[in-house]
């Protein structure tokens, strides 16, 4: 591995290509090393926006991949510090995440989950081995090196990573993603090596029926669940599942971390070494169908937090908030969301700012109705088809899932406008909007989520009257002491009529 070079530019070594991907503080580009022609994937940190800590972290880092080689981790080829920009130079991992190929495959089987959760246990391994712990093991970050058939499974991003002594455990900070993270950590216990086997267990049942063993809407019930370790294996999709499946899966969510199984006891499981022999080799038509599922729920997610992390310019810690007692608590966001709140005790001794968390504002009600109020002027700013409103009120950049979109995430005003110019307001006589049941949860000081059923009533150019209705959720944010919607989804239950406002925005 090239060593960092102290006084070498980026640009001297490199040429960038296109982005491959973004996130709050970095953009990720693709990069050809000048030299020997090989392509690379350069993330690329802009450390003017960081803080004193972040910087740490991202030094942290990149000490922790420098040392960690092996076949089933991305690897660290190249740092380079300049002096606003630091650049980490990795693999070009090309293959897409494991669980986008597995739902894109002919074939699955319990046999195929044992040799991906084989491959991710290797690189866990190799982590614990060299006194590191992950903390953030989750199907965004298992990555495939190609296209190729057979290509290895990738085990990405150890921004949260953290170094260990041995089998030390030791309060490192709450850290992780909501389903994936350990009763041990919930407890606020000491932690250490045996969190990321947990999140092995969980991957590994997902893996073999397309859903996650803990889940539930609500962050309080959820994190309750994974205390007691309530999980269980209903009928019909596990009775197809092998014993020896469900005891290694047992043995990883074990609620006591001293008794839960190691990664390199795991690795001599039957299930793993002895798949041949023991997995099922029956094809599972229903766990692919599950799991595609599954995926579209956590591409739907991050793509509401990419809008707000990447555009928004403010950090997932701030999605966390603080209630009276102290404790954290996190709304609204879902369990593929990344959390972080380390920093606490370490600002709060220095006397500094507490940034690891947001203290919501003294008056959450009053909030609340603000977001609903500005929610009613969006609405009727379409109602009566003033674009020049609805631009005033919507962020430049808002993204949606909607009907007419087929599926897709559309970015930027054009689309809207499409439906301003043609149809808003000039096929109707009079609209009428009333929003029913809004749910708003605050996300923090500058951002809010409101969901809620929109009733449309009106009339047509006949004189008759109609009326629809739709769900819909709403991300707000604030800026400059001033609410922006920056992201929204709808789900209509009727038709999307060609003269109805609220089938076309």
């Amino acid at each position: 591995m090239a060593a960092p070079a102290a006084c070498t530019r980026f640009s001297d070594n490199y040429d960038l290509k296109e982005e491959l991907g973004k996130g709050a503080f970095s953009v990720v580009r693709r990069c050809v090393q000048k030299s020997t022609g090989l392509e690379f994937a350069a993330k690329i940190i802009n450390t003017k926006k960081l803080s004193a800590r972040d910087f740490q972290k991202l030094e942290r880092e990149a000490r922790i991949c420098r040392k960690l080689q092996h076949p089933n981790i991305v690897r660290l080829h190249d740092s380079i510090q300049e002096e606003n920009f630091h650049y980490l130079v990795f693999d070009l991992v090309t293959g897409g995440e494991l669980f986008e190929d597995i739902v894109a495959r002919e074939f699955y089987s319990e046999a195929d989950a044992s040799h991906c959760i084989q491959q991710i246990l290797e690189s866990v391994n190799h982590c614990h081995t060299n006194g590191v712990v992950h903390r953030d093991l989750k199907p965004e970050n298992l990555l495939l090196a190609s296209k190729a058939k057979g290509a290895a499974v990738k085990l990405a991003d150890f921004g949260l990573a953290i170094e260990v002594q041995g089998e030390q455990h030791a309060w490192f900070g709450f850290a992780g993603t909501p389903g994936y993270l350990s009763p041990e950590v919930l407890k606020k216990e000491p932690y250490g090596k045996p969190v990321d086997i947990w999140a092995c267990g969980v991957i590994l049942y997902i893996l073999l029926v397309g859903y996650p063993p803990f889940w539930d809407e609500d962050q309080h019930r959820l994190y309750a669940q994974i205390k007691a370790g309530a999980y269980d294996y209903p009928s019909p999709e596990w009775d197809t599942v092998t014993p020896e499946a469900k005891n290694l899966i047992n043995q990883m969510l074990t609620v006591n971390p001293s008794k839960r199984i190691t990664a390199s006891e795991a690795l001599k499981h039957p299930w793993i070494c002895q798949r041949e022999r023991v997995a099922s080799i029956v094809h599972r038509q229903e766990t692919v169908d599950c799991l595609k599922k599954f995926n579209a729920r956590r591409k739907l997610k991050g793509a509401i937090l990419t809008t707000m992390l990447a555009t928004r310019n403010f950090s997932s810690r701030s999605i966390i908030t603080k209630k009276g007692d102290g404790s954290q608590v996190k709304e609204s966001t879902d369990s593929s969301t990344t959390l972080e709140d380390d920093d606490i005790k370490e600002d709060k001794i220095k006397g500094g700012v507490d940034r690891s968390s947001t203290v919501i504002a003294k008056d959450p009600e009053a909030r609340k109705q603000e977001v609903i109020k500005m929610t009613e002027q969006l609405l009727e700013a379409i109602n009566v088809g003033d674009y020049e409103a609805y631009t005033k009120i919507c962020d430049p950049h808002l993204t949606a899932f909607e009907p007419e979109a087929l599926g897709n995430l559309v970015e930027g005003m054009d689309f809207h406008k499409f439906y301003f110019d043609n149809v808003v307001g000039k096929n109707c006589k009079a609209v009428n909007t009333t929003i029913l049941n809004p749910t708003v949860h605050l996300l923090g000081d500058d951002a809010a989520c409101i969901a809620y059923v929109r009733l449309t009533q009106y009339m047509d150019k006949q004189g008759a009257a109609h009326s629809s209705q739709c769900e819909e959720t709403r991300i707000w944010h604030k800026r400059d002491n001033k609410w922006q919607n920056v992201h929204f989804h709808r789900s209509s239950n009727s038709p999307p009529f060609t003269f109805a406002p609220s089938a076309h925005k």
